[in-house]
């Protein structure tokens, strides 16, 4: 879906300019998606660089080029990226029996009869109940049962609990960080992006609150590590989808959101995706990126 404009009170879009957040924030189904001084919303493309940037960057893979984890058409007999289901009041909500239970919220949710599930082994459920502006997320979902679940306000910039997972190993939300087909159509993905390492530390930084990992090697990346395009890197020459998604990374960067292949940037899938225009993300390689200081992450 497109998102749309919205005109927010002078001092919110003054405190959204002064710590580098969007005015016009991502809206999905008549909902803005979370606050504009969220950190998703947050534009770090001025940030300072941290001191460990190059050790990171390393780890994660220099010459590794960039995969988007989503696009048209089916792999392996199912889309490709992570879906999501908007609903409204007339959704029944059920109860789901959680194998993580202590660190997910009870509910219920209301997951509708054809819920989309994202192909593979993870099964993320993203829903959106645009009565309430609510986002409901599961990991693993089977029936009735799950790995874990988390429920989100998108008019709150509440964390999870400390050291709680969510849907996502770091216990982020996982919307707000996809690449959505309208976005990149109208010109402009105005939030970050969500994306995977295969190595990752055993620590998390802001606005991350679990780790999925028992490495404490420095030179890992911890969950909630903020990674941003270089500002020098030349876009010019990309597909129209692939320059758009670009611009984003420089803009907003991507964060560490789980464990998994190296460099992998998520979205929504869509028919009208170019695969040819997405794949040659690849030609960007881990070495056009660098670490932002987490310390400079402005914490609403």
């Amino acid at each position: 879906m497109t998102p749309v404009g919205v005109k927010l009170a002078a001092g919110a879009i003054a405190a959204a300019l002064l710590f580098g957040g969007s005015a016009h924030r991502p809206r999905l189904a008549g909902c803005a998606m979370f606050p504009a001084d969220n950190p998703w919303n947050m534009r770090v493309d001025s940030l300072p660089v941290a001191a460990d940037s190059a050790a990171i960057i390393a780890s994660i893979g220099a010459t590794t080029g960039l995969h988007p984890d989503f696009g048209a058409g089916k792999w392996n007999g199912g889309p490709i990226g992570i879906p999501y289901d908007v609903v409204n009041a007339s959704v029944k909500k059920v109860k789901v029996r959680f194998q993580y239970a202590d660190e997910s919220d009870p509910g219920p949710y209301p997951i509708p009869k054809k819920v989309q599930i994202e192909h593979g082994g993870d099964r993320h459920a993203l829903i959106v109940d645009a009565s309430t502006c609510t986002l409901y997320e599961l990991f693993g979902l089977k029936g009735k049962k799950a790995g874990s679940g988390a429920i989100w306000s998108l008019g709150s910039n509440a964390l999870r609990p400390t050291g709680w997972t969510s849907a996502d190993a770091a216990g982020l939300p996982i919307l707000p960080g996809l690449a959505r087909y309208g976005e990149v159509a109208a010109g402009s993905i105005d939030h970050a992006l969500r994306f995977t390492a295969q190595r990752t530390r055993r620590a998390y930084v802001y606005p991350a609150r679990h780790y999925a990992s028992s490495l404490t090697d420095p030179s890992l990346p911890p969950m909630g590590l903020r990674l941003r395009l270089k500002a020098g890197f030349d876009t010019s020459g990309f597909p129209a989808q692939a320059r758009v998604v670009l611009e984003a990374l420089k803009r907003y960067g991507m964060m560490v959101a789980d464990n998994g292949s190296n460099w992998y940037i998520s979205g929504v899938p869509d028919p009208r995706w170019s695969n040819d225009a997405l794949h040659t993300l690849g030609q960007v390689k881990g070495s056009s990126f660098e670490v932002v200081d987490p310390a400079a992450i402005h914490r609403p």
